[in-house]
């Protein structure tokens, strides 16, 4: 697996990049973006570096895919509900994200060409790492998520995993350059 991440410092990507270069199935769906989740005293940290992390990582790992890609495939940047909604101290985060969803549209333009679709997914609130696990492992957090949320829970991996496999497959090969927010209808 290629680390975007890693895609925001040239050295360590391009030698990830050289590795698996001979593994990549050329009709491939590249998801960028996810991240492991920022505590509060990393704003500081990632208003330094948040475009490496969270924008350069996306912009340059699809860069050096697409030409692998063949014709038809699909790339799935990964966002957060935070783009919609404000929570106090993700500013930085939440416009990092914002700016991954517009380099969807216009890849989304200048890939179409080709028939490979770009769509961004913006999960809501999910119980992983994310955060340090705040929202699995928290039960008070886990309660307020719930009780703002439309479906009244806090969203599992599989919610999220089962649209990923859907938005890469070719059954939704139509939906194109979209935000696709998979929150339980958080703060509607």
């Amino acid at each position: 697996m290629l680390s975007a991440a890693a895609a925001g410092h040239a050295q360590p990507f391009d030698n990830q990049l050289h590795q698996k270069r001979a593994d990549v199935n050329r009709k491939i769906a590249i998801i960028t973006g996810a991240s492991r989740g920022l505590g509060a005293n990393a704003a500081l940290k990632l208003a330094a570096r948040g475009t490496d992390l969270v924008l350069k990582s996306v912009f340059f790992l699809t860069q050096a895919l697409v030409p692998l890609m063949a014709d038809g495939g699909r790339i799935l940047n990964v966002s957060s509900g935070l783009t919609r909604f404000t929570l106090p101290g993700h500013s930085v985060y939440a416009s990092m994200k914002g700016a991954v969803e517009v380099l969807t549209r216009y890849l989304a333009k200048e890939l179409g060409p080709r028939g490979i679709a770009v769509n961004t997914l913006a999960p809501g609130a999910i119980a992983t790492d994310f955060g340090g696990g705040m929202v699995r492992d928290n039960p008070e957090v886990k309660a307020m998520i719930a009780a703002s949320t439309a479906l009244g829970r806090v969203g599992l991996p599989d919610d999220i995993g089962d649209l990923i496999a859907s938005l890469v497959s070719d059954d939704l090969r139509w939906v194109n350059a979209q935000r696709i927010e998979a929150s339980g209808g958080i703060f509607i």
